[in-house]
């Protein structure tokens, strides 16, 4: 239904990236788009899911922010120092309730803009700053 309501379309497969969609397997395009995105922001380096989500799987409290399941070695994400398990609360001032507004944020920076962020780990608020490169 996310599909349908974002393209309009039924047909399979519908990819979504850096809020372009494209429906069918149009090779041409999706390399266009993954050019575009590359040349404009390097990857943050990080695998994400609703906080909120992972919580209530493992039977624990709703707690919202972008949980992060995987860091890439050496991205942004882990200079920065995150680790797996770590929950992003904010980004340069603005709080995170889901992965989906932490992404929308993300696809707002561009090389060497400043990141700060807030984030919890083992029931403590950390911080962290860098610059996006």
């Amino acid at each position: 239904m996310e599909m349908v309501q974002k393209s309009g379309q039924m047909g399979v497969p519908v990819t979504v990236l850096d809020r372009e969609v494209v429906v069918g397997f149009n090779r041409e395009r999706l390399e266009e788009i993954l050019g575009s995105m590359s040349a404009s922001r390097p990857p943050f380096g990080l695998r994400i899911a609703d906080a909120r989500t992972i919580a209530m799987k493992q039977g624990g409290l709703p707690v919202f922010g972008a949980y992060v399941g995987e860091v890439r070695p050496g991205s942004i994400a882990g200079r920065l120092g995150l680790k797996p398990g770590d929950i992003i609360t904010e980004l340069n001032m603005q709080p995170i309730h889901t992965s989906q507004e932490l992404e929308a944020s993300l696809s707002k920076l561009t090389t060497g803009a400043r990141i700060q962020l807030v984030f919890a780990r083992g029931g403590q608020t950390l911080s962290a700053e860098g610059v996006y490169r």
